[in-house]
């Protein structure tokens, strides 16, 4: 694979990756282009639920005991809305041809409403790199790409994203060294 072609792909932290914030982190990678990349860590469940954030916002009397999730340690206050495809909103990026991205209200509206996406993640905050870091990050074995799967990131248990997504490409974490090495 061509790091051109990182977008919609899935990032796995190996042992080598020395910032603890993304320990056994699961990344879906939203955005790669020559000017850096944005991605959602999706194995960071928080405590507070999808219905407080709601709540919150004056948008829903319903409990929603979904939890919102960690996406990364940029922006911790802004609201992401990663979700099936099938709905198109004001603000929506296609990250996979099943996977999309909101950052408007309106899809926060429908979800309080009890429509919107079938599957959906409430991401506070985001993992951020500048151009060229990322690449760095994977020839240094700190990350393990990963095919984009809709089953790893809404079907998945979130305990298990790592695991499964290594076993799609036939890697045992248990056999990964915090070693960097280069065949």
């Amino acid at each position: 694979m061509q790091l051109s072609e990182l977008s919609g792909q899935i990032l796995l932290a190996t042992p080598t990756l020395s910032d603890p914030r993304f320990a056994d982190g699961v990344v879906l990678l939203c955005h790669h282009d020559e000017d850096g990349s944005m991605g959602l860590l999706i194995n960071r469940p928080q405590h507070i639920t999808v219905g407080a954030v709601l709540d919150d916002m004056k948008l829903s009397k319903a409990a929603m005991d979904a939890p919102t999730f960690e996406g990364g340690p940029v922006e911790p206050f802004r609201g992401f809305v990663l979700h099936d495809g099938w709905h198109i909103y004001d603000s929506t990026l296609c990250v996979t041809p099943e996977i999309h991205l909101t950052t408007s209200r309106d899809v926060l509206e429908e979800l309080a409403k009890g429509a919107g996406p079938e599957h959906f993640m409430l991401m506070l905050g985001y993992a951020g790199w500048d151009a060229g870091q990322l690449e760095d990050e994977i020839s240094r074995n700190d990350w393990l790409v990963v095919p984009s799967s809709n089953h790893i990131v809404f079907h998945t248990p979130i305990e298990q994203r790592w695991v499964v997504g290594a076993q799609a490409m036939g890697v045992d974490k248990a056999q990964l060294s915090d070693q960097i090495g280069h065949a």
